[in-house]
């Protein structure tokens, strides 16, 4: 009899979070970067093992919400730990717990929904001894089903959250084929790579406030050439001079290294264009948010 097993992953910001997901599947379907709230909605990863699928949920990381989008982002966080089979909640062992962590983790033992801890980035302790500690202040905090140390960056302790998480498979039917790695459609996936590039390119004070519409993509029928134009909204004029850079070089150079992820992960060749527009105050603005994909609602 096959098995399904539906996880959420959850936790604060730059936990690392969509790197586990990503190490998980084996395949990058989420944005990474060292900027807050990378991950803007639930994102679903697949992973097929034997007779087992594992069903991934990434979510928004948790933060102070300062506009309608952080709204928005929040409430997919709190509606995508419930129903499931199990939560990993994702600490960053280098920081301290902090309120919002402390207040889901609390509901998530009052609704009884099993809770597995992974402590990422063990890489970055200098002193071993401070893991225990830890370790003993989150699990006063709360229960967990299981304490796992890992370092998503060195690969180290993924197989043990796999593992861990496959115990509460249940008998059922695999809901998704099993060549599936994600149910995001392709263009999402294809403006989620762009927006990386911008995020690792840019200044702090700019990568919040953009989004990536795709308006075409195409494969031609006479050449193995996939066309992709893209959008990029961003929300002050000063912040467009920025994205495009002194004649076009910081454009040209976030598109040049979004066209080489997106030909490694579509497996061909990839003529990007892309051109940059202004949304001003887009974030609290829910017929764009909703546009852009960002709102279920």
């Amino acid at each position: 009899m096959s098995r399904t097993v539906f996880t959420t992953i959850a936790g604060r910001t730059n936990a690392g979070k969509s790197s586990l997901l990503n190490a998980v599947i084996g395949e990058k379907i989420a944005a990474v970067s060292s900027k807050s709230q990378t991950t803007r909605t639930r994102i679903t990863g697949i992973k097929n093992i034997d007779d087992t699928q594992l069903v991934f949920f990434d979510t928004p990381g948790l933060h102070k919400p300062m506009n309608k989008l952080s709204e928005h982002m929040l409430d997919t966080v709190k509606e995508s730990v419930s129903d499931i089979d199990v939560i990993v909640f994702v600490q960053d062992c280098t920081k301290k717990i902090n309120q919002h962590e402390t207040e889901l983790l609390k509901s998530m033992n009052k609704s009884g929904m099993p809770v597995i801890l992974v402590l990422n980035k063990i890489d970055l302790l200098k002193n071993k001894e401070e893991l225990a500690v830890s370790i003993a202040e989150l699990s006063s905090t709360a229960d967990f089903e299981s304490v796992i140390p890992v370092s998503v960056l060195e690969d180290n302790g993924i197989d043990i959250v796999v593992s861990e998480i496959m115990k509460f498979a249940e008998e059922s039917v695999h809901y998704f084929p099993e060549d599936m790695i994600t149910d995001q459609p392709e263009k999402v996936l294809a403006s989620e790579m762009i927006r990386e590039k911008l995020l690792e390119l840019l200044k702090d004070e700019v990568p919040h406030g953009i989004a990536v519409g795709i308006e075409e993509m195409s494969e031609r029928e006479d050449k193995d050439i996939l066309d992709i134009s893209a959008v990029i909204y961003c929300e002050k004029d000063s912040h467009k001079g920025i994205i495009i850079g002194k004649g076009g070089s910081m454009l040209k150079k976030a598109c040049t290294s979004a066209r080489i992820s997106l030909e490694d992960f579509f497996q061909i060749k990839v003529n990007l264009k892309c051109w940059v527009k202004v949304k001003e105050d887009w974030r609290n603005r829910e017929g764009l948010i909703r546009s852009f994909g960002l709102s279920d609602k």
